[in-house]
């Protein structure tokens, strides 16, 4: 069976070109939205974008609610199965205003890519996430073995995102240059460090002890003034491979290059987190820890919203929507404690100056919308 269509082909590379040159989106969003539309082209056995019918999209729901997960062998999460949809949906209201298909797709044809309000709020129902906390992370970095150059550079690397809450992708990119350790901040230059939307901005450290600043200053003094690396040396590089003398690939220090993804990251993390006998804490994970800390640590808007600021978020409702949540075994303690009389000071904090700090980023957002 033919496995492409030409015409779609074409019409496809269009629309990836559009969404990444006129909606600026970045390779991962553009990956998925091409392997939606995959997953539709093989139900629909390569049949031309312009033959497309409202039924076509109906059939796929039901063809998609019947797929195994690859890797699991599991039916498809409504969650996968809802963020499917809407990349097609997306791409056929665009396509309907193409020269060539205007004419043949109407655009509440779309529409029929939607699931059932009831799936749609259960594909989008937050999950309780669970957190590390501070103590269970340098209970990690505390056993992590420490001698050689690849066990020095896990153990800063683990310390180093608890410090400053950098995405994986950005730490993978990193260059020695780009942290101040007398500063205590981090540079994230988007013109050289894989963040988020491609924005700059600088890191401080997180107050989350001297012991974890530690860790990393001596790790990049180590760099700097044993290995003799220099600024546009990679702050975490890559493991170095060379060929034994049995002609099999073995372990020789650390490389001069920078590591082309951030699936080595994830694995140490998970061989860390093994290795102490605790539950396997990704590192994106950490940023969900230090917006915990942040909301024990600050006590007024104007913090908070640093403290946002210093994870990279311009809007502080970002991080109150998605790291802000209370973890179910806090929410029972303030909810007890509120029925208690109150022996503590409590902080000046003008509550009438936090509600509106709150309704002007609510209406932000919505005027970004």
């Amino acid at each position: 069976m033919k496995k492409y269509n030409e015409n779609n082909e074409r019409i496809k590379r269009k629309y990836l070109t559009f969404l990444k040159q006129a909606k600026g989106q970045n390779e991962a969003s553009i990956d998925a939205v091409a392997k939606a539309i995959s997953r539709f082209e093989l139900y629909n056995k390569y049949k031309d974008f312009k033959a497309f019918h409202f039924e076509q999209a109906i059939g796929f729901k039901k063809y998609l609610a019947n797929q195994k997960h690859h890797k699991t062998g599991k039916p498809l999460s409504l969650a996968t199965m809802n963020g499917t949809v809407r990349h097609l949906k997306t791409f056929v209201e665009w396509l309907s205003q193409e020269t060539g298909y205007k004419s043949r797709i109407k655009y509440s044809d779309a529409e029929y890519f939607n699931l059932s309000e009831k799936e749609a709020r259960t594909a989008k129902a937050k999950r309780q996430k669970p957190v590390a906390s501070i103590e269970q992370i340098k209970h990690v970095l505390s056993i992590m073995p420490n001698s050689s150059a690849i066990e020095k550079r896990d153990r800063a690397l683990i310390a180093f995102i608890l410090l400053t809450g950098a995405r994986d992708s950005a730490v993978a990119s990193m260059k020695l240059k780009h942290i101040d350790l007398k500063a205590g901040t981090v540079y994230q230059d988007a013109r050289e460090v894989n963040t988020k939307f491609s924005k700059s901005f600088t890191t401080c450290f997180f107050p989350v002890g001297d012991d974890v600043r530690e860790i990393v200053a001596r790790w990049v003094e180590y760099l700097r003034n044993d290995l003799f690396m220099g600024n546009d040396a990679p702050l975490f590089p890559k493991t170095k491979m060379s060929l034994g003398g049995d002609n099999n690939f073995q372990v020789a220090g650390l490389s001069c290059e920078h590591w082309s993804s951030a699936a080595a990251i994830r694995k140490i993390f998970k061989e860390a987190f093994y290795l102490a006998d605790l539950p396997y804490f990704n590192p994106h994970s950490f940023r969900d820890t230090l917006a915990t800390l942040g909301e024990k640590l600050c006590q007024s808007p104007e913090e908070f919203k640093a403290w946002s600021q210093n994870l990279g978020h311009e809007r502080v409702m970002t991080t109150f929507f998605s790291y802000g949540e209370v973890q179910p075994t806090r929410q029972i303690e303030l909810i007890q404690k509120l029925g208690l009389p109150r022996n503590k000071t409590i902080p000046n904090i003008d509550t009438s100056e936090f509600a509106k700090a709150v309704a002007r980023e609510m209406q932000g957002l919505k005027l970004s919308q």
